[in-house]
């Protein structure tokens, strides 16, 4: 994110401009691709399946260096001000890459490709393929037949730009996720009908369409067989999610983290996106009856006030999000949670910021994504007047990142002396005996352990409070394993 307060690396790690994990190598006879992921845990999770495509249909193995790739790979997001300018500047810097080696193929997807289509070869003619988030799995095909074109240059050049929208087609025909760690990501949902006025997601990734449970289950109890731990299932708007079973009957959410939960070896489950609409009872009983789900909820709001809601299409109210958090904190007191806030939307007035950040401090945030709005091509909100001067909208910003970055800061602080629930994750770099791993409110947790106990979970009691997001911790009970 461009503009954030306090976000625990856990999540932050997700929600910045970052390159998919490398897989090193030095022998220069391997065929190597570099991918940029832009923007959120969906594009995160696309970026790994784009490397699993590549590398089970041509042999490619990724690297951390753009100047030694083969294919280099942009997985664009437009969330954010000035995203296709965004995305032109770094294919700038990578036309000289393709200046010094021609072979070098160039391709850009996501939701900026999704939008701008074969206009991005337009303007970056040196692009070889485009294709957007619903048509990641046509790489491999797509690359085949740029290599065509390379191989026989007297035939008409063809564009190679898929930006169509198959509904859930690509998941049929991505490989087995491949397993780093204990955690992984689950996509279980593509695309948004909630048209908020603000947001491009609904005309770049399309209509709500949710994966078959069966499938989703599959691959859930295959990561499960290999030692993931931790299940973090993925959509924009995750909790609508309403996935057909065999019987041809439907699957809500609530129901699927039910089914999920019985799955042997899923000992934590988190999810994000979700929609206050779609926030039900039933979600809520979840928390009361899973002890695999976290006491962490990311539940997006954008404002704390009711005028501004209606404006951005939200169709809730701030009474209506109040409401579903007290029932949720009835049955976890312990819950963290975390939303989005956009400051300075079209109309905003110094009332309805008072009224948000009065919001914020009652509801007493974790962490949030905030930041200062800004007009996304397409979207009905472009076209609102909007007279607030910038530098209005930036001190706005500044005091809802203060409040709820103290509010992190006590959070975090009130974890000493308390006992958490650890997923033990590796051995630390600087010292074999300490294992290092996170709390349901994704805080790094330390402690003096055994190298055989990573990927178990531990009761840790807190013992100092070392940073923001790190705290140190004793060791009170490790949890058998749960495979």
């Amino acid at each position: 994110m461009t503009v954030q307060t306090f976000i625990p690396s856990a999540v932050k790690a997700a929600s910045e401009n970052t390159v998919t994990q490398p897989t090193h190598t030095t022998d220069v006879s391997i065929k190597k691709l570099y991918i940029e992921t832009q923007g959120c845990q969906m594009n995160e999770y696309d970026s790994h399946r784009m490397a699993d495509l590549l590398g089970d249909s041509h042999g490619y193995v990724l690297t951390d260096n753009p100047n030694d790739a083969d294919i280099l790979l942009m997985n664009t997001c437009s969330i954010r001000e000035k995203a296709q300018e965004k995305v032109f500047s770094g294919l700038g810097r990578w036309r000289k890459l393709k200046e010094q080696n021609p072979d070098l193929v160039i391709g850009v997807g996501g939701c900026v490709a999704s939008q701008e289509g074969d206009n991005i070869q337009k303007r970056a003619p040196y692009v070889d393929m485009v294709f957007g988030p619903q048509t990641l799995h046509r790489l491999p095909q797509m690359l085949d037949q740029h290599q065509a074109q390379v191989e026989k240059p007297k035939k008409e050049k063809i564009k190679l730009v898929d930006i169509s929208f198959p509904d859930i087609e690509k998941f049929d025909f991505l490989p087995e996720p491949r397993v780093e760690g204990f955690k992984a990501f689950v996509s279980i949902m593509e695309g948004c009908s909630k048209y908020c006025s603000f947001c491009v997601v609904p005309y770049t990734r399309g209509e709500e369409v949710s994966r078959p449970l069966d499938d989703v289950l599959a691959e859930i109890a295959g990561l499960a067989e290999k030692g993931v731990r931790e299940i973090s299932l993925l959509g924009q708007n995750v909790n609508g999610y309403r996935g057909e079973t065999f019987e041809g009957e439907i699957c809500t959410f609530p129901e699927l983290l039910r089914l999920v939960a019985e799955i042997p070896g899923i000992g934590r489950l988190r999810y994000t996106t979700s929609h206050p609409l779609e926030f039900s009872d039933d979600l809520i009983q979840c928390y009361r009856d899973l002890p695999q789900m976290v006491s962490h909820l990311h539940l997006p709001v954008q404002s704390g006030s009711n005028d501004v809601l209606q404006a951005m299409k939200r169709n809730h109210t701030i009474d209506v999000y109040i409401d579903k958090i007290a029932k949720l904190r009835k049955v976890r007191p312990d819950m963290h949670l975390s939303s989005d806030f956009i400051i300075g939307f079209p109309g905003e007035t110094d009332q309805h910021f008072a009224e948000t950040l009065q919001f914020i401090k009652d509801l007493d945030f974790d962490h949030s994504y905030s930041f200062v709005y800004s007009k996304r091509p397409g979207t009905p909100a472009s076209d609102l007047p909007d007279s607030t001067p910038e530098q209005v909208k930036k001190d706005r910003l500044a005091q809802v990142q203060q409040v709820i970055k103290q509010s992190s800061i006590d959070k975090t602080d009130a974890m000493l002396g308390k006992i958490e629930r650890v997923l033990i994750e590796k051995v630390s770099d600087k010292d074999p005996n300490v294992l290092v791993g996170t709390a349901d409110n994704t805080r790094l947790v330390t402690f003096i352990g055994d190298a055989t106990w990573v990927g178990r979970f531990a009761e840790i009691e807190i013992t100092e409070i070392k940073t923001l997001n790190l705290v140190y911790g004793e060791l009170l009970n490790l949890e058998p394993d749960v495979a």
